[in-house]
């Protein structure tokens, strides 16, 4: 997208008129004017989109009901509102579930300080609990078959970032998800296939996860 004025718009997101690229998606624009939506799987440029963690809920006018602003794009004149009643229950409730499928143990954890759900929890004022759902974790606490990667699965949101930049940055899906519901992991998608590769020069899996469940081992 250019960045002429012939190329920006004008949309309103809480009360401040914003000029943002025509065509752009709605949540990058909010981000890129510091208007923070509490997001996991959003990955500038990513097609398609995602749409997974269930975070990132805004109300526009002329709209029923809330809507992920991932799968927004802009339109002139648009009225955007991100902090009502309805959207931060949303985002609580979404976090909920996240957390309980979540170990949470912060201080062991490589994420600590910088991890985006402890991000998303301080911005909500909710705590780091699942409560009152019950938490359920995988039996599996870290998959080593990867030869460069240690993969902690009751870490994982399952945002799919690391896939994404995995096959940005090597033509090919070196990283997939495995399995189904409950079940579903990230998985080495072919170990030879990864020792052939230059994982371990490479790193943006591990670099791009949110929360820490890929470790260079």
């Amino acid at each position: 997208m250019g960045d002429g004025i012939e190329n920006m718009i004008h949309i309103t997101v809480d009360d401040k008129e914003l000029t943002v690229p025509k065509g752009a998606i709605l949540l990058q624009a909010c981000l890129d004017n510091d208007i923070y939506i509490p997001n996991l799987c959003f990955l500038k440029d990513r097609v398609p989109v995602a749409a997974s963690c269930r975070l990132c809920f805004v109300e526009i006018e002329g709209r029923s009901q809330p809507v992920t602003s991932c799968t927004v794009k802009v339109k002139p004149g648009m009225q955007v509102k991100t902090d009502t009643p309805a959207v931060r229950q949303l985002q609580k409730s979404g976090l909920k579930l996240l957390l309980s499928v979540h170990e949470i143990d912060c201080r062991h954890c490589p994420a600590n300080k910088r991890c985006e759900l402890q991000k998303i929890a301080r911005f909500l004022k909710t705590g780091l609990n699942a409560k009152p759902l019950e938490t359920v974790l995988k039996s599996v606490k870290v998959d080593t078959s990867h030869p460069f990667i240690d993969y902690y699965p009751n870490r994982c949101v399952l945002c799919g970032k690391c896939v994404a930049v995995c096959s940005q940055k090597n033509g090919r899906n070196m990283l997939t998800f495995a399995n189904r519901g409950f079940d579903t992991v990230i998985s080495s998608y072919g170990v030879a296939a990864a020792k052939e590769n230059a994982c371990v020069d490479c790193m943006a899996c591990v670099e791009i996860c949110p929360v820490g469940a890929l470790v260079a081992s």
